[in-house]
């Protein structure tokens, strides 16, 4: 019956396949038509969930977080998203959407209705008809860049990640956004973007930026990029591929800088430092990432360097979860054996291991040779 009730409401009909689709959106808040523009990958599929990109000044943004959602996700940088843009051109309905009390700093009458729309029917119509994940964006510019905040104001902030491009600022929000972003106990990712050209709200929002940088919390993930060569119109285009690289680093192969800097580096069991990786993907996106080869082999090459052959052996099961058709798992298993001296046991597993299907560097040749030395070692 819910699902019916927001079908009426929106008057929608949206096809995954058509991929970008734009419909007059009724809205029971507003009492009046409006222009939505959405995007779904086009191998979207009932069997996975999607982080939902909420994206106002439709009109302007709406293509740019598309193409960087395309690409970035193309390129397995960020996982696939669903986009979901509000026009906000027309009869400049952003300022009357967005706008606010000078001496509250709080929403006016038709702000408070704008975000009863997002909040209340947008966002819950695709929520019942699409299986979006737990994590979401909101992306503004100017002033609906400061209407986001609004959302950081709820017991728990509505969106877990906020793009901000060279918001317009409501009174007193340079001292209420670092307050609420201190109070909050809940992953949150907060990118302020600003050009380097004067703006009437240049000073608060580097006071704003001052203000947040001095918050020690492991929760808190804030990033400040400001642009040279960026005017207040083109600043829009400048910093939201920027912005998708702080928020889904973590969702990005391991890197060789990374596998220097950190795995190499850290005290703990190699193999933690990918389980911890990937748990914090679930824990972040609210779906269970499959386990890319690069990390397999960057987790392997790692376990060799500082010779952590304990860590073999989980990365082992791991691989015979993830590639269970392929010779990795009895390999790295195998190996486990070899280095922790029970060649009896490493020789049967490279047995196994050669029976199955090569994989990258992993070749039958190689766990030949690994038989035969123990062979010719030990007689088996």
């Amino acid at each position: 019956m819910k699902k019916c009730l927001f079908l009426l409401i929106g008057f929608i009909c949206l096809t995954t396949n058509a991929q970008v689709k734009k419909e007059i959106f009724e809205s029971f808040k507003l009492q009046e038509r409006r222009d939505v523009s959405y995007y779904f990958p086009e191998d979207y599929t009932e069997e996975k969930a999607y982080p939902l990109i909420v994206v106002l000044d439709a009109d302007y943004l709406f293509d740019l977080v598309v193409a960087n959602v395309k690409f970035q996700s193309k390129l397995d940088r960020m996982p696939e998203a669903i986009v979901v843009g509000i026009h906000q051109l027309q009869n400049d309905l952003r300022w009357e959407d967005c706008d606010y009390e000078d001496i509250s700093g709080l929403p006016t009458e038709k702000g408070k209705m704008f975000y009863e729309f997002l909040g209340t029917e947008i966002i819950p119509y695709l929520a019942t008809s699409y299986n979006i994940a737990p994590f979401k964006m909101f992306v503004g510019y100017d002033i609906t860049a400061n209407f986001g905040n609004y959302f950081l104001f709820k017991d728990r902030s509505f969106f877990n990640s906020y793009i901000s491009i060279s918001p317009v600022l409501a009174t007193e929000m340079e001292s209420r956004v670092p307050a609420r972003l201190s109070e909050l106990d809940q992953t949150i990712f907060y990118n302020l973007i600003l050009e380097k050209q004067p703006t009437d709200d240049r000073q608060r929002i580097l006071q704003m930026n001052h203000s947040i940088s001095s918050i020690t919390k492991e929760s808190l993930h804030y990033f400040f990029d400001e642009y040279d060569g960026a005017d207040h119109t083109s600043i829009a285009a400048y910093g939201i591929s920027k912005a998708f690289d702080n928020v889904f680093s973590i969702y990005r192969p391991i890197t060789p800088a990374e596998y220097k800097s950190d795995i190499l580096t850290s005290e703990e069991p190699v193999f933690n430092y990918l389980e911890n990786r990937y748990q914090t993907i679930e824990d972040l996106f609210g779906f269970e990432k499959p386990v890319e080869l690069n990390d397999i082999m960057a987790i392997y090459a790692a376990c060799l360097k500082k010779e952590d052959y304990e860590s073999l052996k989980p990365l082992a099961e791991l691989c015979k979860k993830e590639f269970p058709e392929t010779m990795m798992g009895f390999y790295f298993e195998a190996e486990h054996y070899e280095f922790i001296g029970e060649p009896k046991k490493a020789f049967k597993t490279f047995e196994k291991a050669f029976q199955l299907e090569e994989i990258d560097f992993l070749t039958k040749d190689m766990a030949l040779e690994k038989i035969d030395a123990l062979k010719a070692d030990f007689g088996y």
